[in-house]
């Protein structure tokens, strides 16, 4: 071998090594970066298919609404349902509630349910659970306290074992509510053991029960007369006072009051009918003292608000805390004029400087003002200078919402003519502009711009909004009206009085008549109406309260004469017309 040959093989050798080494080395690379690519991809595969598995599912919260007075919803309730995807109800009992929601909650349907009451529970149970795998968010509202004689027990346990989330928020249950609104106390000195008893499917053995106790019987108006002879069976004395009392908490609620003697005759005399909460014990001689539910001034009394539908609202409150069943009857709609043209050139003229004062005799007349601000891109400081009236508390509340204190307001009768009292003659040294805008409605009369123009002021009396008559009422509520099974009527306006007879002919004459002023006075007179209540100052709370006082005396005087306590409608003492 010659050295050439030497080197030459020496030189191919390493080279077939390096070479050998790097293919070596290749194989592992693609070997890790194939081991590396399974790694991945498995735990992907894997995670996909978990998120499939673990679907969350959602949250049912049982929410006691209380035995039927909307008010006895509980604060915690409340902000339970202003959050909630989807609310089941067990019928229209539950609508009210429905307001706290937001906007585009599902509402979903238990009333359906029939059978006995496990196949009813069951049901609803399956329709809880149910609504709660397509909802986040599921509020279950039950009548009364979900876990105190009501199904709301047996609804979580269903949650609880198709593994959806519960919560449970209290409420108030009629097993205390309904004694309360009836004036007995359950519990008093000498008196503190208190057994309950639901007589709904299960037949009950009464002999264990110690007469010298207070019970409060469920559903046992259906089983009364067994009942209270099995409680003198078991040695109840027949004279033991009982109370029933029906549609408990709401101004429909009426108590009958008796003995374990007489309850059964007593409620049928009365024809009292439906499921009652019945109290048997002494503690029901207290309800004469203490009934402070069933003894308000307009309690179950059936009264009619003809208003502009958006405007009820706080009558209808008021009316309802003196115990009264308000429905409301729209009689007129405001709406822009025909023309608006008039209020166009107002607004330019008060931005410009061509007015002294503004008067404004409603809020409808500030919010047909402010919706021109709007309209034109202006806020409160085109009233920078202008000097600002204002007629009544309501009318100043709604500027005072603007930010802007009224610089006149009367300081007697609350009304046009009260405002022309105190307005201050026109000076030409102290005023430089003798100019008025006046926002009106079209109907509005002539006594604001008769007695400015007298005291040296020249109006610009401007139609802000018109007030279009309703379409009638229906039938039944037009019958209603002329036979007189209203027990009252409260007009709020002129043009309440003039719609409502036009629309539904006169209120019969038995019925209760409250007006909000002066002015509404004279046109129900005009109309043949005898007026009973008239509001001191013209505001819807005022007015619920004159009501209220006139039906505070009247049942006195009936107290007082011996007389059974009744409503207007139930006494037809004569004419109440003017002829």
């Amino acid at each position: 071998m010659t050295p050439a040959q030497g080197t030459s093989t020496t030189a191919h050798k390493k080279a077939q090594s390096t070479a050998h080494r790097t293919s070596r080395k290749t194989t592992r690379a693609k070997a890790d970066v194939s081991a590396k690519t399974a790694a991945t991809a498995v735990p992907q595969k894997a995670a996909t298919s978990t998120a499939k598995q673990t679907k969350p599912l959602g949250h049912v919260t049982f929410v006691g609404v209380g035995p039927g007075d909307p008010a006895l919803l509980t604060l915690a309730g409340r902000d339970v349902l202003a959050n909630a995807d989807a609310v089941v109800v067990e019928g229209p009992e539950h609508d009210a509630f429905l307001t706290y929601c937001r906007p585009g909650v599902e509402v979903v349907d238990g009333s359906g349910a029939e059978g006995s009451r496990a196949l009813r529970v069951a049901a609803r149970a399956r329709l809880v659970v149910k609504t709660a795998k397509s909802a986040a968010n599921v509020v279950r509202l039950l009548t009364g306290d979900p876990f105190t004689f009501s199904s709301g027990a047996e609804e979580a346990a269903a949650c609880k074992k198709a593994g959806i989330g519960f919560n449970v928020v209290p409420g108030v249950s009629e097993v205390s509510a309904v004694p309360t609104y009836a004036g007995i106390p359950l519990t008093m000195k000498g008196d503190r053991e208190v057994t309950v008893v639901d007589l709904a499917e299960n037949k009950l053995d009464l002999t264990r029960l110690q007469p010298k106790q207070t019970l409060v019987l469920l559903n046992a108006s259906e089983v009364l007369k067994e009942t209270v002879g099995s409680l003198v069976e078991a040695g109840f004395d027949a004279a033991t006072p009982v109370a029933a009392t029906v549609c408990g908490t709401t101004t429909s609620q009426t108590s009958v009051v008796g003995t374990l003697e007489t309850i059964v005759t007593d409620l049928r005399a009365a024809k009292v009918t439906g499921e009652a909460v019945i109290v048997v014990g002494s503690v029901v001689e207290q309800r004469e003292a203490l009934s402070w539910f069933e003894t308000k001034p307009l309690f179950g009394w059936r009264i009619l608000v003809p208003r502009t539908k958006d405007q009820a609202g706080p009558l209808m409150d008021r009316l309802r805390r003196y115990g009264a069943m308000p429905e409301e009857v729209p009689t007129i709609s405001v709406e822009p004029p025909r023309n608006p043209q008039q209020m166009d050139k107002a607004i330019r003229g008060l931005v410009e400087g061509r007015y002294e004062w503004v008067a404004f005799t409603s809020v409808n007349a500030v919010k047909a003002v402010r919706e021109k601000f709007d309209e034109y891109g202006l806020d409160a400081r085109a009233f920078s200078g202008l000097k600002i009236a204002a007629v009544g508390d309501k009318t100043a509340e709604a500027i005072g919402a603007w930010g802007i204190r009224p610089d006149l307001v009367p300081s007697g009768e609350q009304s046009a003519a009260g405002l022309v009292e105190d307005w201050p003659p026109f000076d030409e040294v102290l005023d430089p502009i003798n100019r008025v805008f006046l926002p009106r409605a079209d109907i509005a009369t002539e006594t604001l711009v008769a007695g400015l123009t007298d005291l040296g002021w020249e109006v610009d009396d401007v139609t802000a909004y018109r007030t279009v008559r309703a379409a009638p009422p229906p039938a039944p509520t037009r019958e209603a009206i002329k036979s007189g099974k209203f027990d009252a009527v409260v007009f709020t306006s002129s043009s309440t009085v003039r719609n409502l007879v036009g629309i539904a002919g006169k209120p019969h004459a038995s019925t209760v008549i409250g007006v909000i002023g002066p002015a509404t006075l004279k046109t129900a007179e005009e109309h043949g109406l005898r007026v009973d209540a008239m509001a001191e100052t013209p505001s819807v709370e005022e007015l619920a309260d004159a009501l209220a006082r006139f039906g505070a005396d009247r049942r006195d005087t009936m107290v007082e004469a011996g007389e059974p306590v009744t409503r207007p409608s139930e006494r037809r003492s004569g004419s109440r017309r003017k002829s």
